[in-house]
């Protein structure tokens, strides 16, 4: 089985360390990763700001890009509820029955990357080693439309030295939202900074989420409050401190096998 890393492109952009450390991880389980260069945006920011059209196009793109692929890893939860559910509404308004059909089978083969991890093969320990205390925001998409909660939980339990602390409030918002932090810039620096305050009453040192938009936004907050916390994605912090290979205990539902890299670049 050929697994495919769909990076996103804020990622790409704006934090490929996220990248680099989502193969890391995966490699280290004994797999190779493909990574397709033709891959561009999922087109949830179209769809967020009305712009059906290209991201119909988008739609289309990515499942000629991903089609080929049994399984496609991602690092961003939004992308991947973009993937798994604004498609099917997008393309059956459309009116595309072969699209929507294609996109409906690919739908299927889309995992964020914990749930890759813990739901697929099986693994919650990742033999990472990150000292320090880290609270655990479940943002807005990976909690409400990937219903994405536990698997990261269990893998954070497992890195060494890491103590997981209780953030108040740990289903709010942070805020962003994507346009809306454009669009309603006051309400989403309130709850930006609701949300910091939360993290200091957690004493933790590092936020950890799946989403580096999110984390972005309240990364930008805490260095301009000066509230002494930093922000790391999921991927980074189980990357960290790599005591050698891990292999997968068992497998929780349809197994992947060996991945195949077939030659293409990496982030």
């Amino acid at each position: 089985m050929r697994v495919a890393l769909f990076v996103a492109c804020f990622n790409d952009l704006a934090f490929p360390a996220t990248g680099r450390a989502t193969v890391e991880v995966l490699e280290r389980l004994g797999h190779e990763v493909v990574f397709p260069s033709a891959q561009t945006c999922c087109g949830q920011m179209h769809l967020n700001t009305g712009y059906r059209r290209e991201a119909l196009a988008l739609a289309r793109h990515f499942a000629r890009v991903f089609t080929p692929f049994e399984a496609i890893v991602t690092p961003s939860a939004s992308c991947a509820g973009t993937v798994v559910h604004s498609y099917a509404d997008l393309v059956q308004d459309a009116g595309d029955a072969g699209l929507s059909s294609e996109l409906a089978g690919l739908a299927g083969r889309v995992f964020e990357l914990s749930q890759f991890l813990v739901d697929v093969l099986g693994v919650t320990d990742l033999g990472a080693e990150f000292p320090h205390r880290v609270a655990y925001h479940p943002t807005c998409h990976s909690l409400r439309a990937l219903q994405v909660y536990r698997q990261p939980l269990e893998l954070l339990r497992h890195v060494r030295g890491l103590h997981l602390v209780d953030l108040p409030g740990e289903e709010q918002c942070c805020g962003f939202g994507g346009t809306f932090s454009v669009k309603n810039p006051g309400v989403s620096m309130a709850m930006m900074a609701d949300k910091l305050a939360a993290v200091q009453r957690s004493g933790a040192e590092v936020v950890c989420a799946v989403d580096n938009s999110c984390l972005a936004h309240i990364g930008g907050g805490a260095d301009r409050l000066s509230a002494g916390v930093r922000v790391m994605h999921l991927a980074e912090v189980l990357a960290s401190g790599a005591g050698g290979p891990v292999r997968a205990p068992g497998v929780a539902r349809a197994a992947p096998g060996p991945l195949v890299h077939r030659g293409q670049p990496r982030p």
